[in-house]
């Protein structure tokens, strides 16, 4: 290969930019390379084709149907009122899982995580009442009911059934509910009396692979929560490696009535029962 001549200056900044000597034209004496052809170097543009964008910029106006309008008026009110806050925990799910095959073994019962979630959230207000509360400018109304709301995805956008008194409902009991309510609402069949007077809302992404997300609280509740995907990694169990599954769920919380104190109470709770699930048949 050719010799090629650079002052030492030359060869440090092209090895600090990148560029190759062989490359650069020098214009010192007998074509030595030089600071200032370091400095002047310009990438050779020959058989790189130009590039000139085409196209019309264009847009597709959709209509507002009355169910965006009422979802976007009721979240922003939520959030640009209601100062959220949130809290997040792993839960291990391994003696969910096996707690699941077995329920579901038995003839016509079938189960699903979120079903065990909503009834885990259930049992953990009544212990922890403060989270299942509402604030006004007057006074926080703390419900003695439990009524908790479960997200539905829809083809023009999200509804929330609710499971009227959660937590004097079995198992198999929330799943024919949710099913139902979840069936109803994407077939446009669910009346509003369906939908109303939720006291805590449960929100899942899981199935959709999310691993974790924050929701913003459906007013006039205190609290949400969001429960992402089962995911297989390894684990320490017993001071040893082992492969577990673990779910991550996320509480977002009005300040304004649940201090983050209580939030994190009421999600030791949750877990407790998500993780010990014969403590929910207690």
């Amino acid at each position: 290969s050719q010799r090629i001549f650079a002052s030492p200056l030359a060869k440090k900044m092209a090895t600090d930019k990148g560029i190759s000597l062989q490359l650069v034209k020098g214009s010192g004496e007998n074509g030595r390379i030089v600071k200032s052809d370091i400095e002047n170097y310009q990438p050779s543009t020959l058989g790189v084709a130009q590039y000139t964008p085409v196209g019309v910029e264009s847009f597709e106006e959709i209509k507002n149907s009355q169910m965006r309008k009422t979802i976007a008026k009721r979240l922003g009110e939520s959030k640009f009122s209601a100062p959220h806050y949130y809290l997040t925990i792993e839960l291990d799910m391994d003696n969910a899982m096996a707690s699941r095959a077995a329920i579901n073994s038995a003839p016509d019962v079938k189960i699903s995580y979120n079903d065990m979630i909503v009834k885990a959230c259930a049992m953990a207000l009544r212990k922890h009442p403060q989270v299942n509360s509402q604030w006004t400018d007057g006074m926080m109304r703390i419900a003695k009911h439990i009524h908790v709301g479960v997200a539905v995805a829809v083809d023009d956008g999200l509804l929330v059934p609710v499971l009227k008194f959660a937590d004097q409902m079995s198992f198999s009991q929330i799943g024919v509910h949710v099913k139902e309510l979840a069936g109803k609402a994407r077939t446009k069949k669910i009346t509003p009396q369906e939908m109303d007077g939720s006291t805590f809302t449960v929100s899942n992404l899981g199935m959709f692979g999310i691993k974790e997300f924050t929701s913003i609280i459906n007013a006039p509740n205190s609290a949400i929560l969001s429960v992402g995907a089962i995911i297989q990694k390894p684990v320490v169990k017993n001071g040893a490696l082992a492969v577990g599954n673990t779910m991550t769920v996320t509480l977002a919380c009005d300040h304004r009535t649940v201090d983050g104190a209580t939030g994190a109470k009421f999600l030791q709770t949750l877990r407790n029962y998500i993780e010990n699930p014969v403590t929910m048949f207690v």
